[in-house]
């Protein structure tokens, strides 16, 4: 049962993280104003880190048995994030961001748990270094926000 916990927590990651990559796409491209320079290249930064993520976990998935949702109808099904709305502010992009990672990291520390209760200290490390990295991001685009 623990196993399928944290099987059944990765398969959620899979499905946010595609849904992020697809929102970090659409706010570096219809980014507008001022900021645009800055947040253009700082949205492809994070949408190619949130990539390497993104297949990490899928692969560790297909690791310890799992097998990863791959279709955009099962990442909407299954993700915890909004989808991107092109229209809005960059300030407000930045600020969804932020409660995007920000949630991210809290469901991290809960498949850390899992995996630990599992026995799965891989995983859990997974998690905890892709906390780090997200924590750092959050940090950033507060800084950022000022």
């Amino acid at each position: 049962m623990a196993k399928e916990n944290v099987q059944k927590l990765l398969n959620q990651e899979v499905a946010n993280l595609n849904v992020l990559y697809v929102k970090l796409h659409n706010y570096h491209w219809f980014v507008k104003g001022h900021l645009f320079f800055t947040l253009h290249e700082k949205f492809e930064e994070l949408y190619n880190d949130v990539t390497l993520k993104m297949d990490e976990v899928a692969e560790r998935l297909l690791t310890i048995g799992g097998k990863p949702y791959a279709t955009m109808k099962q990442y909407l099904e299954h993700t915890t994030l909004e989808e991107g709305d092109s229209t809005i502010p960059a300030d407000k992009m930045v600020k969804q961001l932020i409660a995007d990672f920000n949630q991210l990291n809290k469901e991290f520390e809960e498949a850390m748990a899992a995996a630990e209760e599992a026995g799965d200290e891989a995983t859990s490390d997974m998690f905890l270094g892709m906390k780090s990295d997200f924590e750092k991001h959050v940090w950033m685009l507060n800084a950022y926000m000022g």
